[in-house]
């Protein structure tokens, strides 16, 4: 087998301002651990060049996107990654990650203008005032909202995009009881759930259909199904979270944070704050601005730069609307900017992990020999053993088309080998990209929501885990349903 070839070769070693300040502020404890935790797998990758046969996959440009060629496979020598190279792999990865961390710095500095100005701790401390009057309203909150992101996730591929909303749902959640771990889901779980349905998801059912040479969007009714039962599954599980916390708020893992964070946003006071014409003038700004990003990815395609570039420009309309100084807006963006300094380093040493693969020549030997356990075997177990493949590639990969474009080329034709329709090869890529992604620490969305959200990625994965067990046991089932029924 393929994977003997990649385990077995000869032995040459033995064998990983307030509130937003405090959102967008990481403790160092927490900083540093899950940095060490992932500087660990990069050394484990780099170690593994040294041990590992090499090899490289031919790539061809088609339609603007770099594809492997099946079947040109060649085994090279590693180039085994020293200490030099390990050291440099994180400056790389910040090279490479470049965009997504001046993202993140815009964001929180943004965010940081708008909570000097007060519209924010005022807005949600009317909010839980309203919902302390109609608490019926409540119950609708969390399925509304996740099913609002869950929709965005699947029809245009929120990721990216939904990340900023995470400060905002936060606050959200407190004011009605909840904790910030329910507050960080609302928005990137919600997603989450549409993203591995991915109904209309150009990023990745998109494009792994026309790599596979599939009609674009074909199989769509079977998606609508998945999209349902995922969504309904990640609601379930925030709100029994949601309620649990809500009985007994020492039950939350972030219980000692969300208390500071209560006493900053004073939601204790019955009493809520004085609504000023300004802070009236500062959330009709940023609702616009809302309302403007989701009008900007749909209609024009926007991305990482364009949505940076509209939250900087609403931070210091805000800033202005809301009476601050020139000073207060310019040392708010650099407080905000600098709270994110420990997301850009564990950014940087995830994507320094792809890095080190890619320059061993040990990324494309991976997926060579992991294509290797689907070939031969019956055809339930080949989806299966696709959905555990994509997983595994999307701990290096996690750009859904450039996954779709290193994976696809290669699982299209195998699926036809192996008796399964490449409708069910592209619904394992969508599963391994989708399901899976939210407790990956080498993931720059994951990291950078939590580092937003200032939970600790060791709770996050704790909490996560059960959900996480449910939909790998879910995509095992759909994917055995899509063999029998013959999906097409």
């Amino acid at each position: 087998m393929r994977w003997q070839r990649l385990s077995s070769v000869p032995e040459r070693a033995g064998v990983l301002s307030r509130f937003i300040r405090s959102l967008t502020q990481i403790e160092m404890n927490t900083s540093f651990n899950t940095l060490v935790m992932i500087f660990a797998v990069v050394v484990l990758v780099a170690l593994a060049t040294w041990i590992v046969q090499g090899g490289e996959y031919t790539r061809e440009v088609r339609n603007g996107k770099t594809l492997v060629i099946p079947g040109s496979y060649t085994p090279l020598p590693s180039q085994p990654q020293g200490l030099g190279a390990l050291l440099v792999s994180p400056v790389k990865g910040f090279i490479q990650a470049a965009q997504i961390i001046a993202f993140l710095f815009i964001i929180g500095g943004a965010f940081m203008v708008i909570q000097e100005t007060g519209a924010i701790a005022v807005s949600v401390q009317h909010l839980a005032h309203t919902f302390s009057r109609k608490p019926h309203l409540q119950k609708f909150f969390i399925p509304v909202t996740m099913t609002l992101f869950s929709v965005a996730g699947a029809v245009f591929g929120m990721a990216e995009s939904g990340m900023p909303f995470v400060l905002v749902f936060i606050p959200l959640a407190l004011s009605l009881g909840y904790d910030s771990i329910t507050g960080t889901s609302i928005p990137f779980l919600g997603a989450a759930a549409g993203f591995a349905g991915a109904i209309l998801n150009p990023f990745t059912v998109g494009i792994a259909q026309s790599i596979s040479e599939l009609e674009l969007y074909s199989g769509i009714e079977y998606r609508l199904v998945i999209w349902v039962i995922s969504t309904a599954v990640m609601i379930a599980f925030v709100m029994r979270h949601a309620q649990r916390v809500r009985r007994d708020p020492r039950l939350s893992p972030v219980f000692e944070l969300d208390q500071s964070r209560r006493a900053t946003l004073h939601l204790d006071n019955s009493t809520p704050a004085v609504f000023t014409r300004a802070h009236r003038l500062v959330l009709l700004a940023f609702g616009a601005a809302m309302l403007f990003l989701i009008y900007g990815v749909l209609a024009y395609g926007w991305y990482i730069n364009e949505i940076a570039a509209l939250f900087l420009g609403v931070g210091l309309l805000c800033g202005v609307l809301g009476k601050l100084t020139a000073t207060q807006i310019t040392d708010s963006l650099k407080k905000g900017a600098q709270g994110m300094v420990g997301v850009a380093l564990i950014i940087a040493c995830a994507r320094a992990i792809l890095v080190v693969a890619n320059d061993g020549r040990i990324l494309d030997a991976m997926l060579y020999s992991l294509s290797g356990l689907v070939d031969g075997t019956h055809p339930i177990i080949a989806a299966q053993a696709m959905f555990v493949t994509q997983c595994i590639i999307n701990f290096f990969v996690h750009s859904g088309s450039g996954q779709a474009a290193l994976t696809m080329p290669i699982m299209a034709p195998l699926a036809d080998a192996v008796g399964i329709t490449r409708q069910t090869a592209v619904l394992a890529f969508q599963f391994g990209e989708g399901w899976i992604n939210p407790i990956l620490p080498t993931s720059g969305v994951t990291m950078g929501v939590l580092g937003m959200a200032q939970i600790s990625w060791e709770k996050w994965f704790r909490w996560m885990l059960p959900i996480q067990i449910v939909f790998f046991a879910l995509a095992f089932v759909l994917l055995a349903i899509a063999v029998v029924i013959n999906y097409q």
